[in-house]
């Protein structure tokens, strides 16, 4: 920052309370946007791991070297703390968010170009306080806007650190658009307390016969492992490792250390002498590129906008913890299960071109399948706990009251008097009308006569009309019509019918 000493800069917090992400467009423009860098190429270079495992310590290094390179011993005095990014000993959290260095390197590679380098911080994955989708966001912003990002690991790569790296860097992918090359550049695994350099020696070379062997593809592999690792090579263009030894037990134990030379091993700063300059080499480090363009200061602001957007936004999934995600496919699973069970014990009863079956009867034997199937549900082992399994309960209950008013219907359409339910109404009616017309007409009632034959006549035109709409598909709008005046009659007509019978049957008690 202009007239201010450099330090880092927050540029993306993560909220505690609600677990959004908010960018400090301000301080990033304040970074990036001086006139003498915002038409410049950019190298972003960033740190990313586990919480605790000392990513601001050797970004600091870092920076003490790009200030003091010129001078024959960068790593500067014994006795001189290290100052930088926020870092200290001890097991809870330092970093939050995104930081970058307030000051924006300029190097001039061997071709005469300038360049310029930015230091990037993250916060650790998989803090006490950050869900799986933090870390995700976290992991996949860095590594969408670094062009070399260091996966900083400790003592070894386990299976875990590879399926994490698989995870996070999907995540980024989905947030891209349009991918015709593979979506980020240099990825270094940088493998601290390396404890075994009779195996593999330290340093870039050890490192690349390590990596060779932990991330070769071999045909005896589980497909799960050999997928991870094809995966993680179709998404960087570079891949590369270095094994940093321990360095040593002040650093590790003292609450007092601040970073002096005098306290950390030898072997430690040996290593530091071979990774930090080559890391740093202005011909090694890749300009940062999108879709195969190279992106200025200024571009890289505009990216930073664009993607935590998509991230603030509802408009990708949520990752999920590995437990979570085995929890809801277990729960799945066995809901799917019970369906099945369900519809092919329905089918049994009700299904195809078997016969009409009496309601009564069908809802008898649905209930009891239906029982079924729950039990099936319950009686599967699953995983994610009482009130987790509930939710999937109440899911697959609604479902199968689906499934039987589905089942329900198709039995019905069965029923011959409910298919001819409306002409045989038509039918019965005009046949009622037409006697009734006689007899009104015999005992002298001419003119209620003639309305019976009106009526009569409607019901003949409606039956006509309910017969020409079935066989034509045309006017479904009158046809539904009829339909439902057939059923209001035919209603009606059941209320009558059953009112006369219930009169004829109380008298009978009475006298009894």
């Amino acid at each position: 920052m202009m007239g201010k000493e450099p330090g880092p800069v927050q540029i993306v917090t993560v909220s505690k309370d609600d677990h959004s992400y908010s960018l400090d467009v301000e301080a990033l423009e304040q970074v990036l946007l001086a006139p003498e860098l915002r038409e410049k190429h950019v190298v972003v270079l960033s740190v990313a791991g586990a919480f605790r495992k000392g990513k601001s310590f050797i970004l600091d290094f870092m920076i003490r070297y790009m200030y003091g390179k010129s001078k024959e011993e960068w790593l500067g005095a014994e006795d001189e703390p290290l100052t930088g990014f926020s870092w200290r000993g001890g097991s809870e959290p330092e970093t939050t968010g995104i930081q970058l260095w307030s000051e924006v390197f300029l190097v001039e590679k061997s071709d005469g170009t300038q360049v310029a380098v930015l230091l990037m911080d993250t916060q650790g994955a998989f803090d006490t306080q950050s869900t799986v989708k933090d870390c995700a966001t976290i992991f996949a912003l860095s590594t969408m806007t670094s062009s070399i990002q260091i996966y900083n690991l400790s003592q070894n790569i386990q299976e875990d650190d590879l399926q994490q790296l698989q995870l996070f860097t999907e995540y980024g992918r989905l947030a891209m658009d349009e991918i015709f090359l593979k979506p980020f550049q240099s990825l270094m695994f940088l493998i601290r307390d390396w404890s075994f350099p009779y195996e593999y020696g330290y340093g870039f070379k050890g490192g690349s016969e390590f990596l060779d062997k932990r991330l070769q593809v071999k045909e005896a592999q589980h497909e799960e492992l050999q997928t991870v690792r094809e995966h993680i090579d179709s998404c960087f263009n570079s891949i590369t490792c270095f094994l940093l030894p321990h360095p040593g037990l002040k650093v590790a134990t003292s609450p007092a250390f601040n970073g002096q030379l005098k306290d950390v091993a030898q072997e430690f700063k040996d290593q530091l002498r071979e990774l930090i300059p080559n890391l740093l080499d202005p011909d090694n480090m890749a300009e940062k590129e999108i879709n195969g363009n190279k992106v200025t200061c200024r571009g890289l602001v505009e990216y930073f906008k664009a993607y935590i957007k998509i991230y603030q936004g509802e408009d990708l999934p949520h990752p999920k913890s590995m437990l979570q995600a085995t929890a809801e496919a277990n729960n799945l699973a066995a809901v799917a299960a019970a369906k099945d069970q369900y519809y092919k014990n329905m089918e049994k009863v009700c299904g195809g071109d078997l016969p009409y079956v009496a309601p009564d009867s069908l809802e008898e034997k649905q209930n009891f399948i239906r029982s079924e199937s729950l039990r099936l549900f319950d009686s599967t082992k699953k995983i994610g706990g009482q009130e987790f399994c509930d939710r999937y309960h109440a899911e697959l209950e609604e479902e199968l009251n689906v499934m039987w008013q589905s089942f329900s219907k198709h039995n019905e359409s069965k029923n011959i008097f409910s298919a001819f339910r409306t002409p045989a109404v038509l039918f019965v009616l005009v046949c009622f009308l037409y006697v009734l017309s006689g007899v009104l007409l015999f005992i002298g009632l001419v003119t209620v006569s003639t309305a019976c034959d009106i009526v009569l006549l409607l019901a003949m035109i409606a039956m006509l009309t309910w017969a020409f709409i079935r066989y034509s598909g045309k006017y479904r709008g009158v046809g539904t019509a009829i339909d439902q005046a057939a059923g209001v009659v035919l209603e009606q007509a059941t209320v009558v019918l059953n009112k006369s019978r219930g009169t004829a049957v109380v008298p009978n008690k009475k006298s009894s």
